[in-house]
Protein backbone atom coordinates (compact mmCIF):
# COMPACT_ATOMS: atom_id res chain seq x y z
CA UNK A 1 0.00 0.00 0.00
CA UNK A 2 1.15 3.40 -1.27
CA UNK A 3 0.42 6.28 1.74
CA UNK A 4 1.27 9.89 1.14
CA UNK A 5 3.79 11.56 3.08
CA UNK A 6 1.83 15.02 4.63
CA UNK A 7 5.22 16.25 3.37
CA UNK A 8 6.22 18.42 0.06
CA UNK A 9 8.96 16.55 -1.17
CA UNK A 10 10.68 16.75 -4.71
CA UNK A 11 12.48 13.86 -6.81
CA UNK A 12 15.39 13.58 -8.69
CA UNK A 13 14.46 10.18 -10.51
CA UNK A 14 11.13 9.88 -11.88
CA UNK A 15 9.22 6.96 -12.95
CA UNK A 16 7.92 8.06 -15.59
CA UNK A 17 11.16 10.78 -16.59
CA UNK A 18 14.67 10.24 -15.42
CA UNK A 19 16.68 13.16 -14.47
CA UNK A 20 18.51 14.77 -17.28
CA UNK A 21 21.76 14.44 -16.43
CA UNK A 22 24.71 16.37 -18.97
CA UNK A 23 28.32 16.70 -18.56
CA UNK A 24 29.42 20.08 -19.62
CA UNK A 25 32.55 22.32 -18.41
CA UNK A 26 33.86 19.68 -16.55
CA UNK A 27 30.84 19.10 -14.32
CA UNK A 28 27.66 17.18 -14.78
CA UNK A 29 24.09 18.37 -14.21
CA UNK A 30 20.70 17.16 -13.42
CA UNK A 31 17.55 18.91 -13.82
CA UNK A 32 15.23 17.20 -11.05
CA UNK A 33 11.17 16.04 -11.37
CA UNK A 34 8.52 15.21 -8.88
CA UNK A 35 7.34 11.89 -9.11
CA UNK A 36 6.98 9.03 -6.77
CA UNK A 37 9.77 6.68 -5.54
CA UNK A 38 10.25 3.82 -2.82
CA UNK A 39 13.48 4.50 -1.22
CA UNK A 40 14.56 2.27 2.06
CA UNK A 41 15.45 3.34 5.03
CA UNK A 42 18.16 1.41 7.07
CA UNK A 43 18.97 1.00 11.23
CA UNK A 44 21.65 -0.83 12.87
CA UNK A 45 20.05 -4.26 14.28
CA UNK A 46 21.20 -6.63 16.76
CA UNK A 47 19.87 -10.38 16.76
CA UNK A 48 18.60 -12.72 19.62
CA UNK A 49 17.26 -15.88 19.50
CA UNK A 50 13.63 -15.61 19.98
CA UNK A 51 14.53 -17.56 23.57
CA UNK A 52 17.71 -17.12 24.90
CA UNK A 53 17.91 -19.40 28.30
CA UNK A 54 20.11 -19.33 30.75
CA UNK A 55 20.09 -22.90 32.17
CA UNK A 56 20.89 -23.05 36.03
CA UNK A 57 21.35 -26.75 37.72
CA UNK A 58 18.49 -26.84 40.73
CA UNK A 59 20.38 -29.53 43.07
CA UNK A 60 24.25 -29.04 44.15
CA UNK A 61 26.56 -31.83 43.21
CA UNK A 62 29.90 -32.71 40.44
CA UNK A 63 28.53 -32.71 37.28
CA UNK A 64 29.63 -36.68 36.34
CA UNK A 65 28.11 -36.49 32.60
CA UNK A 66 28.22 -33.89 30.19
CA UNK A 67 26.04 -34.76 27.14
CA UNK A 68 25.90 -32.16 24.73
CA UNK A 69 28.68 -30.39 22.73
CA UNK A 70 29.10 -26.68 22.05
CA UNK A 71 26.86 -25.83 19.20
CA UNK A 72 24.79 -28.46 18.99
CA UNK A 73 21.04 -28.53 18.38
CA UNK A 74 19.00 -29.64 20.74
CA UNK A 75 15.10 -30.87 21.78
CA UNK A 76 13.03 -29.66 24.39
CA UNK A 77 13.34 -32.37 27.58
CA UNK A 78 17.05 -33.77 26.57
CA UNK A 79 19.29 -34.26 28.95
CA UNK A 80 22.52 -31.67 28.97
CA UNK A 81 24.18 -32.40 32.28
CA UNK A 82 24.09 -35.16 34.87
CA UNK A 83 24.60 -34.13 38.45
CA UNK A 84 26.37 -36.65 40.79
CA UNK A 85 22.84 -39.14 41.31
CA UNK A 86 24.58 -41.15 44.65
CA UNK A 87 23.35 -38.67 47.37
CA UNK A 88 20.03 -37.93 45.87
CA UNK A 89 19.47 -41.80 44.93
CA UNK A 90 20.11 -42.70 48.71
CA UNK A 91 17.88 -39.35 50.19
CA UNK A 92 14.67 -40.97 47.86
CA UNK A 93 15.59 -44.94 49.03
CA UNK A 94 15.31 -43.23 52.91
CA UNK A 95 12.91 -41.50 52.23
CA UNK A 96 10.61 -44.56 50.81
CA UNK A 97 11.39 -46.15 53.85
CA UNK A 98 10.10 -43.25 56.36
CA UNK A 99 7.02 -43.94 54.26
CA UNK A 100 6.48 -47.21 54.70
CA UNK A 101 7.42 -47.21 58.28
CA UNK A 102 4.80 -44.62 58.58
CA UNK A 103 2.08 -46.54 56.84
CA UNK A 104 3.00 -48.78 59.52
CA UNK A 105 2.44 -46.51 62.34
CA UNK A 106 -0.50 -45.68 60.86
CA UNK A 107 -2.14 -49.28 60.42
CA UNK A 108 -1.15 -50.20 64.21
CA UNK A 109 -2.66 -46.89 65.12
CA UNK A 110 -5.61 -47.39 63.17
CA UNK A 111 -5.96 -51.18 64.74
CA UNK A 112 -5.79 -49.49 68.31
CA UNK A 113 -8.39 -46.65 67.72
CA UNK A 114 -11.03 -49.33 66.56
CA UNK A 115 -10.15 -51.71 69.43
CA UNK A 116 -10.54 -48.45 71.69
CA UNK A 117 -13.72 -48.51 69.99
CA UNK A 118 -15.45 -51.20 71.00
CA UNK A 119 -14.15 -51.02 74.42
CA UNK A 120 -15.46 -48.06 74.71
CA UNK A 121 -18.96 -49.51 73.60
CA UNK A 122 -18.42 -51.90 76.55
CA UNK A 123 -17.50 -49.87 79.08
CA UNK A 124 -14.02 -51.25 79.53
CA UNK A 125 -12.13 -47.98 78.81
CA UNK A 126 -13.06 -44.42 79.19
CA UNK A 127 -13.65 -41.53 76.51
CA UNK A 128 -10.32 -40.26 77.54
CA UNK A 129 -8.75 -43.50 76.28
CA UNK A 130 -10.72 -43.34 73.19
CA UNK A 131 -9.32 -39.84 72.39
CA UNK A 132 -5.76 -40.51 72.87
CA UNK A 133 -6.17 -43.25 70.83
CA UNK A 134 -7.74 -41.16 68.28
CA UNK A 135 -5.32 -38.16 68.59
CA UNK A 136 -2.38 -40.95 68.17
CA UNK A 137 -4.30 -42.14 64.92
CA UNK A 138 -4.15 -38.65 63.76
CA UNK A 139 -0.47 -38.13 64.37
CA UNK A 140 0.34 -41.26 62.31
CA UNK A 141 -1.55 -39.89 59.61
CA UNK A 142 0.26 -36.44 59.35
CA UNK A 143 3.31 -38.17 59.96
CA UNK A 144 2.60 -40.40 56.45
CA UNK A 145 1.86 -37.24 54.81
CA UNK A 146 5.13 -35.51 55.92
CA UNK A 147 6.97 -38.77 54.57
CA UNK A 148 4.64 -38.65 51.67
CA UNK A 149 5.83 -35.00 50.81
CA UNK A 150 9.76 -35.71 51.68
CA UNK A 151 9.92 -38.32 48.91
CA UNK A 152 7.98 -36.15 46.20
CA UNK A 153 10.71 -33.74 47.59
CA UNK A 154 13.66 -36.52 47.19
CA UNK A 155 12.20 -37.87 44.19
CA UNK A 156 12.18 -34.03 42.57
CA UNK A 157 15.35 -33.44 43.62
CA UNK A 158 17.05 -36.67 41.86
CA UNK A 159 15.38 -35.99 38.84
CA UNK A 160 17.19 -32.20 38.93
CA UNK A 161 20.11 -34.15 38.57
CA UNK A 162 19.53 -34.50 34.80
CA UNK A 163 19.84 -30.86 34.07
CA UNK A 164 16.96 -31.17 30.76
CA UNK A 165 16.57 -28.48 27.96
CA UNK A 166 13.88 -26.66 28.15
CA UNK A 167 13.05 -25.59 24.40
CA UNK A 168 14.41 -26.65 21.07
CA UNK A 169 17.47 -24.28 20.41
CA UNK A 170 21.59 -24.64 19.96
CA UNK A 171 23.83 -25.45 22.76
CA UNK A 172 26.32 -22.21 23.88
CA UNK A 173 29.53 -22.08 25.55
CA UNK A 174 29.82 -24.64 27.99
CA UNK A 175 32.30 -22.96 30.89
CA UNK A 176 31.90 -25.95 33.62
CA UNK A 177 33.22 -30.07 32.43
CA UNK A 178 33.41 -33.09 34.31
CA UNK A 179 34.07 -32.80 37.89
CA UNK A 180 32.92 -29.35 38.63
CA UNK A 181 31.20 -28.66 41.45
CA UNK A 182 27.96 -26.53 40.48
CA UNK A 183 25.30 -25.11 42.38
CA UNK A 184 21.78 -23.13 42.18
CA UNK A 185 24.03 -19.53 43.23
CA UNK A 186 26.38 -20.36 40.44
CA UNK A 187 27.96 -16.85 39.46
CA UNK A 188 27.73 -17.82 35.58
CA UNK A 189 25.50 -20.50 33.79
CA UNK A 190 25.76 -23.92 32.90
CA UNK A 191 25.17 -22.95 28.97
CA UNK A 192 22.74 -21.05 26.94
CA UNK A 193 19.50 -22.59 24.75
CA UNK A 194 18.74 -20.38 22.05
CA UNK A 195 15.87 -21.30 20.14
CA UNK A 196 17.28 -20.02 16.95
CA UNK A 197 14.06 -21.59 14.81
CA UNK A 198 12.38 -17.66 14.28
CA UNK A 199 15.08 -14.93 15.29
CA UNK A 200 14.05 -11.30 16.57
CA UNK A 201 15.49 -8.40 15.25
CA UNK A 202 16.07 -5.29 17.68
CA UNK A 203 16.45 -2.19 16.40
CA UNK A 204 15.74 1.87 17.24
CA UNK A 205 14.28 4.56 15.77
CA UNK A 206 14.59 8.33 16.66
CA UNK A 207 11.06 10.20 18.03
CA UNK A 208 10.62 11.97 14.88
CA UNK A 209 11.00 8.78 12.72
CA UNK A 210 8.59 7.66 14.88
CA UNK A 211 6.11 10.66 14.70
CA UNK A 212 6.70 10.48 10.72
CA UNK A 213 5.96 6.47 10.62
CA UNK A 214 2.85 6.89 12.93
CA UNK A 215 1.45 9.85 10.48
CA UNK A 216 1.66 8.11 7.77
CA UNK A 217 -0.58 5.25 8.73
CA UNK A 218 -2.77 6.81 11.19
CA UNK A 219 -1.46 5.11 14.22
CA UNK A 220 0.87 2.74 15.84
CA UNK A 221 -1.75 -0.25 15.55
CA UNK A 222 -2.00 0.13 11.98
CA UNK A 223 1.72 0.93 10.99
CA UNK A 224 2.28 -2.53 12.44
CA UNK A 225 -0.34 -4.13 10.47
CA UNK A 226 0.40 -2.50 6.92
CA UNK A 227 4.17 -1.78 6.70
CA UNK A 228 5.95 -3.87 4.31
CA UNK A 229 7.96 -6.95 4.96
CA UNK A 230 11.21 -5.37 5.48
CA UNK A 231 15.06 -7.10 4.81
CA UNK A 232 17.65 -7.85 6.74
CA UNK A 233 21.22 -6.87 5.57
CA UNK A 234 24.09 -8.93 7.39
CA UNK A 235 27.03 -8.41 8.84
CA UNK A 236 28.94 -9.28 5.76
CA UNK A 237 26.90 -6.51 3.99
CA UNK A 238 25.37 -9.70 2.07
CA UNK A 239 21.33 -9.64 1.66
CA UNK A 240 19.40 -12.29 4.41
CA UNK A 241 17.61 -14.24 1.20
CA UNK A 242 14.46 -14.11 3.35
CA UNK A 243 12.21 -11.26 4.53
CA UNK A 244 10.89 -10.49 8.08
CA UNK A 245 8.24 -8.40 9.52
CA UNK A 246 8.27 -5.80 12.45
CA UNK A 247 5.96 -6.88 15.72
CA UNK A 248 6.22 -4.44 18.14
CA UNK A 249 6.83 -0.88 18.64
CA UNK A 250 7.90 -0.01 22.16
CA UNK A 251 5.49 2.98 24.14
CA UNK A 252 8.92 4.28 25.67
CA UNK A 253 11.35 6.96 24.48
CA UNK A 254 14.49 6.42 26.11
CA UNK A 255 15.28 9.53 27.69
CA UNK A 256 19.08 9.17 27.75
CA UNK A 257 19.02 8.10 23.67
CA UNK A 258 15.64 9.47 22.31
CA UNK A 259 15.31 6.89 20.58
CA UNK A 260 12.24 4.05 20.43
CA UNK A 261 12.76 -0.12 20.46
CA UNK A 262 11.24 -2.29 17.29
CA UNK A 263 11.42 -5.81 17.15
CA UNK A 264 11.18 -7.36 13.92
CA UNK A 265 11.13 -11.47 13.51
CA UNK A 266 12.61 -13.19 10.84
CA UNK A 267 12.54 -17.09 9.81
CA UNK A 268 15.34 -19.25 10.33
CA UNK A 269 14.45 -22.45 9.34
CA UNK A 270 18.75 -22.59 7.43
CA UNK A 271 19.99 -21.30 10.98
CA UNK A 272 22.15 -18.82 9.51
CA UNK A 273 21.38 -16.12 11.89
CA UNK A 274 22.95 -16.58 15.26
CA UNK A 275 22.16 -15.22 18.33
CA UNK A 276 24.51 -12.36 19.40
CA UNK A 277 24.86 -10.75 15.54
CA UNK A 278 24.27 -7.57 14.35
CA UNK A 279 23.37 -6.10 10.90
CA UNK A 280 21.10 -3.42 9.15
CA UNK A 281 17.08 -3.68 8.84
CA UNK A 282 16.66 -2.41 6.09
CA UNK A 283 12.99 -0.65 5.51
CA UNK A 284 11.18 0.37 2.31
CA UNK A 285 9.17 3.96 2.36
CA UNK A 286 7.36 5.20 -0.38
CA UNK A 287 7.16 9.21 -0.62
CA UNK A 288 5.32 10.93 -3.03
CA UNK A 289 5.74 14.25 -5.44
CA UNK A 290 9.31 14.25 -3.83
CA UNK A 291 12.72 14.54 -5.34
CA UNK A 292 15.48 12.51 -4.55
CA UNK A 293 19.04 13.71 -5.27
CA UNK A 294 22.77 12.45 -4.44
CA UNK A 295 24.90 13.38 -1.52
CA UNK A 296 27.36 14.33 -3.99
CA UNK A 297 25.09 16.98 -5.22
CA UNK A 298 25.22 18.73 -1.87
CA UNK A 299 27.99 20.20 0.82
CA UNK A 300 27.44 21.68 4.28
CA UNK A 301 28.03 24.74 6.12
CA UNK A 302 27.30 25.28 9.57
CA UNK A 303 25.47 21.94 9.70
CA UNK A 304 22.81 23.58 6.68
CA UNK A 305 22.68 21.73 3.32
CA UNK A 306 23.19 23.51 0.40
CA UNK A 307 23.46 22.70 -3.77
CA UNK A 308 24.66 24.62 -6.50
CA UNK A 309 21.86 25.39 -9.16
CA UNK A 310 22.33 26.52 -12.23
CA UNK A 311 20.71 29.94 -13.12
CA UNK A 312 21.25 31.66 -16.18
CA UNK A 313 24.20 30.04 -16.95
CA UNK A 314 25.95 30.07 -13.13
CA UNK A 315 26.17 28.30 -10.36
CA UNK A 316 23.86 30.00 -7.21
CA UNK A 317 24.24 28.39 -4.10
CA UNK A 318 20.89 27.43 -2.13
CA UNK A 319 19.66 25.91 0.94
CA UNK A 320 17.81 22.83 1.19
CA UNK A 321 15.88 20.91 3.67
CA UNK A 322 16.59 17.19 3.29
CA UNK A 323 16.14 14.31 4.83
CA UNK A 324 18.62 11.14 4.30
CA UNK A 325 17.37 7.73 3.47
CA UNK A 326 19.69 4.83 1.86
CA UNK A 327 22.46 5.00 4.34
CA UNK A 328 22.87 8.56 3.40
CA UNK A 329 24.14 8.12 0.41
CA UNK A 330 20.84 10.36 -0.95
CA UNK A 331 18.24 12.43 -0.02
CA UNK A 332 14.67 13.67 -0.11
CA UNK A 333 14.45 17.30 -0.29
CA UNK A 334 11.65 18.95 1.67
CA UNK A 335 11.95 22.10 1.07
CA UNK A 336 14.58 24.60 -1.29
CA UNK A 337 13.86 23.18 -4.68
CA UNK A 338 11.83 23.01 -7.37
CA UNK A 339 10.60 20.87 -10.15
CA UNK A 340 12.55 21.47 -13.68
CA UNK A 341 15.39 23.50 -11.09
CA UNK A 342 18.84 22.00 -12.67
CA UNK A 343 21.55 21.17 -9.93
CA UNK A 344 25.25 20.57 -10.07
CA UNK A 345 25.27 17.22 -10.05
CA UNK A 346 28.80 16.07 -8.19
CA UNK A 347 32.31 17.84 -7.66
CA UNK A 348 30.48 20.90 -5.52
CA UNK A 349 32.95 21.01 -3.23
CA UNK A 350 35.22 22.64 -5.82
CA UNK A 351 32.60 25.41 -7.01
CA UNK A 352 32.27 28.70 -6.29
CA UNK A 353 29.41 30.93 -6.55
CA UNK A 354 28.99 32.37 -10.04
CA UNK A 355 31.06 29.63 -11.82
CA UNK A 356 30.02 29.59 -15.10
CA UNK A 357 28.02 26.42 -16.07
CA UNK A 358 27.15 25.02 -19.34
CA UNK A 359 23.82 23.43 -19.85
CA UNK A 360 23.30 21.31 -22.87
CA UNK A 361 19.75 21.17 -24.20
CA UNK A 362 18.71 18.00 -25.83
Amino acid sequence: MKTAIALWCIVAVGCKQSPVIQQSSGYATMTVFTSEKTLSNNYSASIRGKQDIDIYPQVSGFITKLCVTEGESVKKGQVLFIIDQVPYQAALNTAIANVEAAKASVATAQLTYDSKQELYKNKVVSEFDLKTAYNTLLSAKAQLAQAEAQEINARNNLSYTEVKSPSNGVIGTLPYRVGALVSANLPKSLTTVSDNSEMYVYFSMTENQLLALTRQYGSKDKALENMPEIELQLNDKSLYPQTGKIETISGIIDQNTGTVSLRAAFPNEEQLLNSGGSGNVIIPVTYDNCVVIPQAATFEIQDRVFVFKVVDGKTQSAPVEVTRVNGGQEYIVNAGLNSGDVIVAEGVGLLREGTPIEVKQN
